[in-house]
């Protein structure tokens, strides 16, 4: 495992470019980030908020989901989020055009009726619409804790819909080679879901008395799910928290192996390179981006 980035404030989302360089959100500086091949990092554009999830949408322009921001702790050389930031400023998606650093919001809580808490994590299908996961917030000083879904949305704002509600505080979300299963990481219930899509931003009702979507994969122990990639023959990587790596599951549901990290909040993969084998791995509590030669190739996403 190469570093390859240090002095990242919370990294998440990254994004593997053409160019080489990696297109990433620091959470807790409210910002984007891009770090050119070398290493050298650059800001790209100010969010403000907690901007979290990131992909490229075939517009060329950037999609982001912006929690609105945590408090934050640090100890033992770790930074971690914890609970909803003072001055929290509502979840939302939001739109950045990568040449000048121009932020818009595409969406915000209230549009469509639909509510936002914290957005997490996003997807794009063959069909131009993204699908989004909302972790919502913990609020400590009131002793609440947010009931949230699974959105699917259009880039052009003329449509946002909850699609899976409720969810168990879903993370990390993924379409399957086929475009036909969704797969949406729970943080603490720590359980990889899927879900049939018989449609664009549409899912089958089967699963249990809880909703639609049916547990894949649960492991062992004290451990938490984050951000999740799928490899070119659909297996599933997980950042898992506690355990500190990468979970990678079968489509079938079994453990294919566990690949560590030195970071117990390792939270995000993405592929890249010319064979899809370069894994880009966010080692987000140390303030770190992380390389390796993976096992397999990655899954190219849509654009």
């Amino acid at each position: 495992m190469e570093i390859i980035a240090t002095g990242l404030a919370f990294p998440e989302g990254p994004i593997v470019m053409p160019d080489g360089s990696i297109i990433l959100t620091e959470i807790a500086r409210g910002q984007i980030t891009r770090i050119a091949p070398g290493g050298g990092k650059s800001k790209l554009a100010d969010t403000g908020g907690g901007p979290n999830g990131l992909a490229l949408g075939g517009d060329g322009w950037l999609y982001c989901c912006n929690n609105g921001g945590f408090n934050w702790n640090e100890s033992a050389g770790y930074l971690t989020p914890h609970g909803i930031a003072d001055d929290y400023s509502g979840g939302r998606i939001e739109r950045i055009n990568i040449a000048t650093g121009a932020v818009e919001i595409l969406y915000k809580s209230g549009d469509f009726g639909c509510i936002l808490r914290g957005p997490n994590d996003i997807v794009f299908d063959a069909d131009g619409g993204f699908w989004f996961t909302d972790h919502g917030k913990v609020d400590y000083a009131n002793r609440t804790h947010d009931i949230v879904g699974i959105f699917y949305g259009k880039t052009d704002g003329s449509h946002l819909e909850e699609v899976v509600f409720p969810s168990n505080n879903p993370n990390g979300v993924g379409l399957s080679p086929d475009g036909k299963t969704l797969y949406a990481a729970e943080t603490y219930t720590c359980r990889l879901m899927k879900f049939t899509i018989t449609a664009p931003g549409k899912v089958a009702a089967d699963g249990g008395p809880g909703g639609p979507g049916i547990p894949l994969y649960r492991p062992a122990g004290y451990k938490f799910f984050d951000s999740l990639a799928v490899e070119e023959c659909g297996n599933i990587c997980v950042a898992t928290i506690g355990e500190c790596g990468i979970s990678v599951i079968s489509p079938a549901g079994d453990l294919v192996e566990f690949v560590p990290t030195p970071d117990i909040f390792t939270t995000n993969i993405a592929f890249g390179g010319d064979d899809m084998r370069d894994a880009y791995i966010c080692l987000s509590g140390s303030g770190q981006l992380a390389k390796m030669r993976w096992p397999r190739p990655g899954l190219k996403l849509q654009y």
